[in-house]
């Protein structure tokens, strides 16, 4: 169940972390955020990354080996890499219709999907 629980609270973390990230973009995009100072924007970005945090910090607790969970440290950040890597690309394809998924994505995927193999590899 911990492993569940850690891919879980990486997704959920991950979610707001792009959110924090592109999300702007996409509101700018929508002319709802289009005069906000920068300042502004990075405040908003802190608020949804504040969430990222209450997430990420405990998937990476209870997931680590040293805290009696599945997975080691390398393990557990090749895992988020992941993680995030197919969050974006979805939030990518489907927020942003000018950006398309093109091969050398799929290779650049490929190579981090085994990336996660060769980590868990014993």
């Amino acid at each position: 169940m911990k492993a569940l629980y850690t891919v879980l609270l990486l997704i959920g973390s991950n979610i707001f972390m792009t959110l924090a990230w592109y999300g702007h973009l996409k509101l700018q995009e929508m002319k709802l955020i289009d005069n906000w100072r920068l300042g502004s924007i990075i405040l908003f970005s802190w608020v949804l990354a504040f969430f990222e945090y209450c997430l990420q910090v405990p998937a990476n607790r209870i997931g680590f080996v040293g805290n009696d969970g599945p997975f080691s440290l390398m393990q557990l950040k090749v895992l988020q890499e992941v993680i995030t890597l197919v969050i974006f690309t979805l939030f990518a394809t489907i927020f942003f219709k000018g950006e398309s998924f093109q091969w050398n994505h799929l290779a650049a995927c490929v190579c981090l999907v085994l990336a996660v193999y060769f980590v868990f590899m014993k």
